[in-house]
């Protein structure tokens, strides 16, 4: 039996341990790599090939959804599940919309995640049920998050902002120009409006994103 290669990707060593103890468990899936940031996962992926990119979303440095897009940038790229503690709809749309094949909550059931990763290597999407019914609640309500207006680069700013980091610092880690990255803090300022980072860090509370 070929077994899938999977390559965990989580800052937290102790999380990875036991993920990596839950999966090297089963009998067709074996665990290759580990990194604990997006970059680790890009300069790992250069060395080796994998099927299943399990990954967090809020790692250091360029972050989950930044991660996302460069793998995808690469040849013969893995299929991507994000295993992350959001839970919200605003994560998995963001995730799924930027080529994730998956999305489960760290919550969930150690055997969800087992069958998420055979559900996505058989070349199916995999999303937590309960997950997938706050999207389909909220599509069918019609909620949106004030957030919803940014394209997934100022989406990316706007998280960075909202974490306090510098506008240098997030032109560095992104690889923009600090004018790149203060274009597009004005223009999420106008979406927003709001007038500070003070407040974008409001929204981003208000709206589940981070933690107070």
């Amino acid at each position: 039996m070929k077994k899938i290669e999977v390559v965990l990707a989580d800052d937290h060593a102790v999380v990875r341990m036991g993920f990596k103890l839950l999966l090297q468990g089963t009998e067709d899936i074996d665990v290759i790599g580990e990194a604990e940031s997006g970059e680790e996962v890009i300069k790992l992926l250069t060395k080796l090939k994998t099927h299943v990119l399990v990954m967090d979303l809020s790692m250091p440095g360029i972050g989950g959804l930044e991660t996302i897009s460069r793998v995808l940038s690469k040849s013969a790229p893995p299929k991507i599940l994000i295993l992350s503690a959001h839970e919200d709809a605003i994560y998995p749309k963001r995730s799924l919309k930027a080529g994730a094949n998956g999305y489960l909550s760290k919550r969930g059931a150690p055997e969800e995640l087992i069958k998420a990763i055979r559900q996505i290597n058989s070349g199916a999407m995999y999303i937590e049920p309960t997950i997938a019914q706050k999207m389909a609640i909220d599509q069918i309500g019609g909620n949106s998050s004030p957030v919803d207006v940014l394209s997934e680069r100022e989406f990316d700013v706007f998280m960075a902002l909202a974490n306090g980091q510098s506008v240098n610092h997030i032109a560095t880690v992104l690889n923009l120009s600090p004018r790149t990255v203060g274009t597009h803090l004005y223009n999420i300022k106008q979406k927003l409006k709001v007038s500070n980072q003070t407040e974008l860090a409001l929204i981003a509370i208000q709206n589940g994103l981070i933690n107070p």
